[in-house]
């Protein structure tokens, strides 16, 4: 028994409707009789053959339920008050019917001959036959809206998943035009300048970064190492345009680089520490990049030693564009409220930036 059972499909049993539909209603029944059988050992003078009546009784409601099926299919989509109505009579009809079948059983067949003196007096008792298939059609009723509820809710979900992964792709292919115009504007500067050999350098990384970022599912989440290499690329492109005056600090914990983080997490905090710490100081300046694990979370860092800037409650007063912003949100949108992005104040100048995410492996 057990071996058969493990091989039932349950999940495209359940799924299948109108198999479902038969499995229930002769489950219902089945233990209609069942509980009617039980009954009867309470009363010895019964002779056996009343169980045969129990198992014939059940039967024909088996038998004359089904037909309630289709006329409720039918009546599905009328207005509340008509299908009350149309429940209501099939209801009784199919009671009365079930009534005369049980009558007949019980005197025809289990009390040996016993004959009504009218033919109507079969329909006796049909109040208690009546009430049983209303009952049947409210469980019918009750479980379709279930199925509907649940039907509903699994297309809510869905529609939820699909805006959810429409909002991260948006996320993500918003850092690609704004990293490459502030590139091309660049390299468009250094061939006004005649700097040919630096700007073809820059293009060229720029080709390996853009690959990079386009072979990537933004859906997806990649391997710390795979976004430092990225990093790498994007800051080997930085480095043609500030040269000395940029230097670079990696901080890697050994046991992270296998962490699983959402994909160009890294170079637009990078790229907003350039414009804000690097380019604006003659002398250039330093981003240093750090990943360790603390207990379950991913702690990454990201600071520049810079002018520095208004912070106020853990973020820049002047968040006005791309970087922290959609940083922010795609990690908002990835992890709920089990993430943390804070701004502060660099010692002994500058800015740091600090994330806390889920410690994650592939």
């Amino acid at each position: 028994m057990t071996q058969w059972l493990s091989f039932v499909n349950w999940q495209e049993l359940l799924e299948n409707r109108n198999r479902l539909f038969w499995l229930a209603h002769t489950a219902g029944w089945f233990s209609f009789a069942f509980i009617h059988y039980l009954g009867s050992l309470q009363h010895d003078e019964l002779r056996d053959i009343f169980v045969v009546i129990i198992f014939l009784n059940a039967y024909a409601g088996w038998l004359l339920t089904v037909p309630l099926r289709f006329i409720y299919q039918k009546a599905w989509n009328l207005p509340p008050l008509k299908i009350a109505l149309v429940v209501i009579l099939s209801s009784y009809f199919a009671g009365v019917l079930w009534q005369v079948v049980k009558n007949f059983n019980h005197w025809e067949i289990y009390k040996h001959g016993y004959k009504p003196e009218f033919w109507w007096m079969y329909t006796q008792s049909t109040l208690s036959s009546f009430y049983i298939i209303l009952s049947w059609s409210g469980l019918y009723f009750g479980s379709k809206y279930y199925q509907m509820l649940q039907i509903e809710k699994q297309n809510v979900l869905k529609a939820n998943a699909v805006a959810h992964q429409a909002q991260l792709k948006m996320l993500r292919y918003q850092l690609n035009p704004h990293f490459l115009f502030n590139t091309l504007n660049a390299i468009s500067t250094l061939i006004l300048v005649k700097e040919n050999n630096t700007a073809n350098s820059m293009v060229t990384k720029l080709s390996e970064f853009l690959r990079y970022s386009l072979d990537q599912d933004p859906m997806k989440k990649v391997q710390l190492e795979s976004e430092v290499q990225a990093l790498q690329l994007y800051l080997a492109i930085e480095k043609v345009r500030f040269e000395d005056r940029l230097n670079l600090h990696f901080h890697i914990d050994e046991s992270c680089q296998q962490a699983l983080v959402p994909s160009m997490i890294l170079q637009p905090l990078a790229e907003n520490a350039i414009k804000h710490a690097i380019a604006v100081q003659e002398q250039g300046g330093s981003i240093t990049i750090s990943v360790t694990r603390f207990a379950n979370d991913l702690l990454v860092e990201v600071a520049d030693n810079g002018p520095g800037a208004e912070v106020i409650d853990g973020n820049l007063h002047r968040e006005s564009g791309v970087g922290l912003v959609n940083t922010r949100e795609r990690l908002q949108t990835l992890y709920g409220n089990k993430f943390s992005l804070v701004v502060s104040h660099n010692v002994p100048s500058g800015v740091k930036v600090n994330i806390r995410m889920p410690f994650e492996l592939s």
